[in-house]
């Protein structure tokens, strides 16, 4: 059997809703007459998740279109975390299951 070292994965942190508030826009749905403008055409659905969650995937066109908007770089929009998680930024909090042992001396 082959030896197979660990990659590092590589997640990312999705700054859109913070880039817009910090431009002052606040509703998700203010973006989408703005996405249209440069030719994305996304629904208010479409882009409400967009904003509010990591993108799996990422048409470069909307990534070019959100840069135009809050004329920022790609790097103000997405943030690489070395040895994050590959879905999210933010890993799901796990508890760790108890180990309980007998006491000495009962």
């Amino acid at each position: 059997m082959a030896n197979r070292s660990r990659t590092p994965s590589i997640g990312v942190r999705w700054n859109l809703r913070a880039v817009m508030a910090q431009k002052g826009l606040f509703a998700t749905s203010d973006l989408v007459p703005l996405l249209a403008s440069r030719g994305v055409v996304l629904s208010r659905e479409q882009v409400y998740r967009l904003v509010t969650k990591t993108p799996q995937r990422l048409n470069l066109v909307t990534l070019g279109a959100l840069c135009d908007i809050f004329e920022c770089s790609p790097n103000e929009l997405i943030e690489p975390l070395k040895g994050a998680p590959g879905r999210a930024a933010v890993a799901p909090i796990r508890p760790k299951r108890a180990r309980i042992t007998p006491e000495k001396g009962r």
